[in-house]
């Protein structure tokens, strides 16, 4: 068990709520003024009169409490014979009174459970014992004893997946695992090669172990692909970075554990290039739905009905649509499926509200989910369409320990028409478990600006799709009237084209001159001129590429911190790691929490801060604030945090700030291309505030990207097709 770790024991007293084995209950402490209280956690079945010993820490929450949060647990056998004619006089032992508890107890002493365990043959040679109290004894034993959490929890898998395992390998648990760890990576979501291959050193596994070999390949292939984004990776890139880690592998043997890899359906071999079971699937998967798509009746509407809707609605909402806006329209109500895109300025956002508004008076039964990749980009969306919008993983119920979701082919979105707005940060595994789970829809329009970033994760769907001509598709192209003049869309645009002709503008758009040991002073500067004016630190949003150096993302949070937050007697403040947290800090979340409504790329701020010395456990607790949305983090979540003052471009993707500052200097130029900084300075609402050297702008900007990404979905697509 973790020693730094607090434990408790005790006694459930009762259930308060149970699912898929998360369990919040009333367990008492074996002490003798037995405190009450609520645990939380995963278990599997809850056994009445059974000690446990539970591992984990005291939180506090918000609505409920103190409560202690239990990540392993162990039941606690009786050690001496008092304690042991109670245990086997319990209800866990159908038949046994304390008779025939004190009998079992005086033949076999203290040890008389691990006796029994060795050799239950030895309960035949106690006199009076009957058949049917033997087997109840056998029985109990055998229940009371959880092997297999015993045996993975020295290895630190964590209580939720122990169950995941049990699941799926039932009583052959211990055995399978012994003979194979690795299988743990292809059988379980939730478990990676990093946990199987420590449990395999631990058991004595050779490093050179076929097996290992095998699983490092699949978990390579993985790992090449989340790095660049490709959907698969060269035969031969692989292949040379096994050797550097494991040494020469003969090219025969090489191609049998790939062809072990495929048949045991971890990978898939094509054209010389590996690709992960999941990326495969994903892009199949979408080809196929996509090109098969709806799968229920589709409704469709065109022609003069559609056209004197668009002209009603133009009225009521006092709108003039130009041509390519109501092509928009009228395609979305003609089309199952269908793309929108356009830059910034070009009004998708009021042609979304139409076929919203549109959409509710046509089929006022019809439900119309609103979703897009981020909780910030939703929260957007749901600000600007006037109906609720969530994430795509909120949408599909998706569980953070095993990486799965909840809706699912098997259990569809219950919903008619699905708009996904910022389609070009989504992947292709997410967008693949969106669409299997569409069963019941009938209509999507996906909406996306294609000149900004791809998604962080493996796949270029919007792009692909675009290429694919698979459906029809809007490009807005027009500046909407609204933001004719503003400097930040024309240089946008000029972006977007290769060739920017000015960026000294008078109002949205300023440059100053700026080289890479300047960007934290004149990055200062501006934000006390911004806070100067009344401007909430939560307005301006600096935006940088990378992480270290003078100018790197680092360096700027911390001058910015001691700038907007320093230190102060006022405040409460904790260390983690590197980082110092500060009471009224703006804070980045950095993965997701669906449990708590927050997620990655969301920004709060540090509303208290409680030291190590004011708990009762003397662990340390951060409050932050998302806009209304509490969350408490502990030392295991700390994290899940860093500072937002700075924040790179691709996790600003989505949200919209009314001044963004970007440093363009020269330690950034190996980075700079076009998408990048057309996606970071679409970012600004109002202004936009760039430092550094036209130079390395315009070199940015003539610069495609360096890496274009290798996918197979156009492929799929045609291959469905054809």
């Amino acid at each position: 068990m973790d020693e730094n770790k607090l434990s408790i024991e005790g006694y459930f007293v009762a259930i308060i709520f149970q699912s898929d084995h998360y369990t919040v209950a009333k367990f008492k402490t074996n002490e003798k003024n037995e405190k009450q209280f609520t645990i939380t956690g995963y278990f599997s079945e809850i056994l009445e009169n059974q000690l446990y010993r539970l591992y984990g820490g005291y939180k506090e929450h918000p609505r409920y409490g103190l409560q202690f949060a239990c990540e392993s647990y162990e039941k606690v056998l009786p050690s001496d014979e008092d304690a042991l004619i109670r245990f086997f006089s319990s209800s866990l032992f159908s038949g046994i009174g304390k008779k025939a508890a004190q009998k079992i107890v005086s033949a076999l002493g203290e040890k008389a459970i691990d006796i029994i365990r060795e050799d239950p043959l030895v309960l035949r040679q106690i006199p009076s014992l009957t058949q049917k109290q033997i087997t109840a004894i056998e029985e109990g034993i055998h229940n009371t004893m959880d092997d297999s959490v015993v045996f993975l929890t020295q290895f630190g898998v964590s209580q939720k997946n122990i169950l995941k395992i049990e699941s799926i390998y039932d009583k052959q648990a211990i055995d399978i695992i012994k003979k194979n760890p690795y299988r743990l990576v292809y059988d379980v979501d939730g478990i990676g090669f990093k946990t199987a291959d420590k449990i395999a050193m631990k058991l004595g596994f050779e490093t050179h172990n076929p097996e290992r070999i095998k699983a490092a390949i699949g978990a390579l292939v993985m790992q090449l692909c989340m790095n660049t984004g490709n959907t698969y990776v060269p035969r031969v890139d692989v292949q040379r970075r096994i050797q550097k880690e494991f040494g020469f592998i003969e090219e025969e043997q090489f191609e049998e554990y790939l062809s072990d890899l495929e048949f045991e359906n971890q990978i898939v071999v094509e054209d010389e290039n590996l690709y992960h079971i999941s990326q495969y699937e994903a892009e199949t998967n979408i080809a196929h739905t996509l090109t098969h798509f709806p799968q229920v009746e589709f409704i469709k509407k065109a022609g003069k009905e559609i056209k004197e809707r668009i002209d009603v609605h133009a009225k009521q909402m006092q709108i003039v649509y130009n041509e390519k806006q109501i092509e928009a329209i009228e395609t979305t109500f003609a089309s199952p499926l269908s793309i929108l895109t356009g830059g910034p300025g070009t009004g998708k956002t009021t042609i979304v509200k139409a076929i919203i508004d549109i959409y509710k008076e046509m089929f006022p039964y019809s439900t119309i989910a609103l979703c897009a990749p981020t909780g910030r980009a939703a929260k957007r969306l749901k600000e600007l369409a006037g109906i609720d919008a969530m994430t795509i993983h909120s949408l599909l119920k998706w569980d953070l320990e095993s990486n799965t979701f909840a809706v699912d082919e098997h259990d569809p979105i219950e919903a008619d028409f699905i708009i996904v707005d910022e389609f070009s940060m989504v992947d292709s595994w997410l967008f693949h478990n969106l669409i299997k789970a569409s069963a019941k829809v009938s209509r999507i329009l996906l909406i996306g600006d294609e000149d900004q970033l791809p998604s962080v994760g493996p796949g270029f769907v919007l792009r692909d799709l675009l290429l694919s001509k698979l459906c029809p598709i809007t490009r807005l192209d027009h500046i909407y009237r609204q933001s004719e003049g503003s400097e930040v869309i024309e240089l946008a645009h000029e972006i977007k084209e290769g060739m920017i002709t000015s960026i000294h503008g008078e109002n949205d758009v300023k440059m100053y001159p700026c080289e890479n040991y300047q960007v934290k002073e004149l990055v200062g500067k501006i934000v006390q001129s911004a806070l100067d004016k009344n401007y909430d630190e939560m307005d301006i949003q600096i935006l940088a590429p990378m992480y270290n150096g003078v100018a790197g993302i680092d360096a700027i949070n911390k001058a910015m911190q001691a700038l907007c937050n320093p230190r102060s007697y006022e405040k409460n403040e904790l260390h983690f790691g590197y980082r110092t947290f500060r009471e009224n800090d703006k804070v980045l979340q950095l993965k997701n929490q669906p449990d708590e409504y927050v997620f990655n790329g969301d920004i709060g701020k540090v509303i208290e801060i409680v030291t190590a010395q004011e708990t009762v456990d003397h662990q340390a607790r951060m409050i932050v604030d998302f806009d209304g949305t509490i969350v408490e983090y502990t030392p295991e979540t700390f994290s899940n945090l860093t500072h937002a003052y700075c924040i790179s471009i691709h996790k600003a993707q989505g949200s919209e700030y009314p001044i963004v500052i970007m440093p363009i200097v020269k330690d950034y130029s190996y980075m700079l291309q076009r998408r990048l900084i057309y996606t970071g300075i679409t970012r600004a609402k109002r202004s936009l505030v760039l430092l550094g050297s036209e130079e390395y702008l315009q070199k940015g900007v003539s610069r495609l990207d360096t890496q274009d990404r290798k996918t197979s979905l156009l492929k799929r697509i045609k291959e469905v097709i054809d």
